[in-house]
């Protein structure tokens, strides 16, 4: 595995990148939610940077959203990162935060469409560590949490037929199922459960608290295994909540 300057070094790339620089202004209430926020003001200025390339290189997130842009190209829909296998050229100063906050070099991104651009190119890989990907180079960023939140969910149908369909803080639209399942976790230092869901290849959803709340509602009591389950059904699929024993004793 190459180094940050060898990895650099073989690329082919011209030697001179734009660099926009960004100054924004965020008044939403709900951090993990800005999918409507429209309150923000960009100034940007071009220059001329010889010295540096690629996602590492990049001196703010402005321009790493014209090289991220430019290396996934303009197809519709997320890019095929699964199918791309480029060389590991270190760690980015970037961090997903718990509450779905993205940072950078310190710094939070409050427009909506780069946080939607950087998380199309996300990936995790079997080593356990998340990566931003491109045809020709990946970078290892921080996850606190999870990699989204579930801000909404609907449910429709009932009994074997309901389906739960969430959105995440990103735009992602999700139906759980067999290929998207639920996770509930024990809550450290809590008597909670954190709940996930698999929104695409190993990245994962926080399903937010007020979330939560409405899939506790629609619960209800099936048997798994012999075991008498508080679940939530999806899509022909159960995913077990907790023992409906350990309900009824948290309810007292």
């Amino acid at each position: 595995m190459g180094g940050l300057a060898e990895c650099r070094a073989e690329r082919r790339r011209p030697p001179a990148a734009s660099r926009l620089f960004v100054r924004e202004k965020i008044k939403s209430p709900d951090v993990a939610d800005k999918q409507n926020n429209s309150d923000y003001f960009v100034t940007m200025a071009s220059k001329t940077n010889h010295s540096r390339a690629g996602l590492s290189g990049a001196g703010d997130a402005a321009g790493l959203q014209a090289l991220i842009a430019r290396a996934a190209g303009t197809s519709r829909g997320k890019p095929p990162v699964d199918r791309w296998n480029p060389e590991f050229c270190g760690d980015l100063d970037m961090e997903i935060k718990a509450d779905g906050t993205w940072f950078y070099m310190g710094t939070p991104i409050g427009r909506m469409p780069l946080v939607q651009l950087f998380a199309s190119v996300l990936r995790k890989d079997e080593d356990g560590k998340t990566y931003l990907v491109t045809p020709v180079e990946k970078v290892g960023i921080r996850i606190e949490d999870a990699h989204f939140v579930a801000v909404e969910m609907n449910a429709s149908g009932e009994g074997a037929n309901q389906v739960l369909t969430f959105r995440t803080n990103v735009g992602d639209v999700v139906e759980a199922g067999p290929d998207h399942p639920l996770r509930f976790v024990d809550e450290d230092g809590t008597d909670g459960l954190k709940p996930y869901l698999l929104v695409r290849g190993r990245l994962e959803a926080l399903v937010a608290r007020p979330v939560m709340y409405e899939i506790a509602e629609i619960g209800e009591e099936i048997e798994i295994d012999g075991v008498k389950m508080f679940a939530v059904r999806s899509n022909g699929a159960v995913f077990p909540i907790m023992p409906a024993e350990e309900l009824r004793r948290l309810s007292q």
